[in-house]
C-alpha cells in the first residue's frame, strides 16, 4: 500500500459517487438499521426493508451495494492505466496489477477470512467483497490491456455465457442445487465461509449460506468490464453531453438485458447471476450518468464535496470499518448517557463508531495522504 499527497487527473463524480456508496454502507445504513430496531415507526419498515439483502430472487436497494463499488474500480481503471500506456511500461503496470490483487484478497482474508484470529478452523479462503474485487479487477485488467474495445464487448459478453452455461444445464437456481455452490464446495471445501464444526470435531456446510465465489468470479470479471466501459465512455468523449447520453444509454439497456434475461436466469445477487450483472451494471451505469451531469457536466458540486472524504480513500475506509470496532472507545466516553438514552444507546455507539472512522478519514482527506493499493 503507497501513500501519495496528491490527487491528481480524478473525475469528480466518480469520487463522489464512490463516497456515496461508502457513506451508505460506513455511515447511513449500520445507523439507520440500530435505529429501527429501536424505534416503533411502522413507516420505517418499509425503508429497513430495501436496506437489507434480498434473501434469494429479486433485487433491492442495498444489493447495489457491492455492484456499484465492483463497477467504480472498473471506471478508474482506464485513467489509472493510461499512464503506464503513455509510457510504454506495460511491465511496470502488470506488477502493480498483481500487487493490488495479493493486497486486496490479503486484506480480505483479513476482513473476513478470520485470518487474524490465526485459527485453521475459521480461516475462510474467498468470503468477502475485496477478494471479489481482487477477481474481477484481475479478469478486466487482462481483457483492457489485450483486447480492442469491440472484443472487450464480446469477451465481457462471453463470461455471463461461460457462467450461465453450467448454471442453467448442470443444476437449477435454487440455494441447494446450483452449479456454483456445488463448485465452491468441492474446491473450497471446510475452508469455505458458513462452515461450522460439532463437538466431535468433523465439520459441516451451513444451510444458511449461500453466497458463491469462485465460478462467479466470471460476473465479478464483467461487473468490473462494465465499469471499464463507463470509464473509456468518459475518458474518450470530448462532449460532456454526449458523455451523459451515452451513460444513461447503456444504462438503459443493460437494465432492459438483464429483466430479459431474468425471466430464464433469475436475478440473484448471492450468485451474482448474470441478469444480476446486467441489471446492477445497468443502474450503476444512470447513477455514474446523473451523478457526471450534475458534477462535471453541469459543475454542481456544492454539499456534495464532503463525500470526496470517504471516495478518495475508499479501501481503507472499508478495511477500518470492518476490522476495527470504534464502539467501545466511545462507550468509555459517553457511558453516562447509557441511563438516559435507554434503548436508543446502543443507536448511539453506533453513531459514534462511525463518526470516528468519519474523523480519521477527514484528517486524512485534508492531510491529502491518499493510500492507495
Amino acid at each position: 500500500m503507497k501513500q501519495v499527497k496528491e490527487l491528481k487527473g480524478r473525475v469528480a463524480s466518480l469520487d463522489i459517487l464512490r463516497g456515496f456508496d461508502m457513506f451508505l454502507l460506513l455511515f447511513f445504513q449500520p445507523v439507520l438499521v440500530h435505529f429501527g430496531r429501536v424505534a416503533d415507526l411502522p413507516w420505517l419498515n418499509d425503508i429497513l426493508y430495501q436496506f437489507e439483502h434480498e434473501t434469494w430472487e429479486g433485487f433491492r436497494a442495498w444489493d447495489m451495494i457491492m455492484p456499484l463499488f465492483m463497477f467504480m474500480v472498473g471506471t478508474s481503471m482506464p485513467f489509472s492505466f493510461a499512464k503506464f500506456l503513455n509510457g510504454n511500461n506495460r511491465r511496470a503496470l502488470y506488477i502493480k496489477i498483481l500487487k493490488r490483487v495479493a493486497l486486496l484478497y490479503i486484506f480480505g482474508m483479513i476482513v473476513q477470512g478470520n485470518l487474524l484470529s490465526l485459527d485453521t478452523h475459521s480461516i475462510r479462503l474467498y468470503s468477502n467483497t475485496l477478494q471479489a474485487i481482487a477477481a474481477g479487477y484481475l479478469i478486466a485488467a487482462v481483457i483492457k490491456l489485450n483486447l480492442s474495445i469491440r472484443k472487450q464487448l464480446m469477451a465481457t459478453l462471453a463470461l455471463m455465457i461461460i457462467y450461465w452455461i453450467p448454471m442453467t444445464f448442470c443444476g437449477d437456481f435454487t440455494p441447494e442445487n446450483n452449479f456454483a455452490e456445488a463448485v465452491d464446495r468441492i474446491v473450497l471445501g471446510r475452508f469455505r465461509d458458513g462452515v461450522h464444526w460439532d463437538d466431535s470435531g468433523i465439520w459441516h456446510f451451513s444451510e444458511w449460506y449461500t453466497y458463491t465465489w469462485i465460478w462467479s468470479s466470471l460476473t465479478f470479471g464483467a461487473t468490473v468490464m462494465l465499469g471499464v466501459f463507463a470509464g473509456q465512455i468518459i475518458k474518450r468523449s470530448t462532449d460532456k453531453g454526449h458523455t451523459f447520453v451515452m451513460l444513461a444509454l447503456a444504462g438503459v439497456i443493460c437494465i432492459v438485458l438483464g429483466l430479459v434475461w431474468g425471466l430464464q436466469m433469475p436475478i440473484i445477487k448471492r450468485l451474482w447471476t448474470s441478469s444480476m450483472t446486467l441489471f446492477a451494471g445497468g443502474i450503476s451505469f444512470l447513477l455514474m450518468a446523473v451523478f457526471y451531469f450534475w458534477i462535471d457536466y453541469k459543475g454542481h458540486s456544492k454539499g456534495l464535496n464532503w463525500l470526496k472524504i470517504y471516495g478518495a480513500n475508499a479501501i481503507t475506509a472499508y478495511v477500518i470499518g470492518e476490522v476495527i470496532n470504534f464502539r467501545s472507545v466511545v462507550s468509555s466516553v459517553s457511558f453516562g448517557l447509557q441511563p438516559i438514552l435507554g434503548d436508543y444507546y446502543q443507536v448511539w455507539l453506533t453513531f459514534g463508531n462511525y463518526m470516528i472512522l468519519f474523523l480519521i478519514l477527514y484528517y486524512m482527506y485534508r492531510q491529502r495522504i491518499f493510500l492507495k493499493l
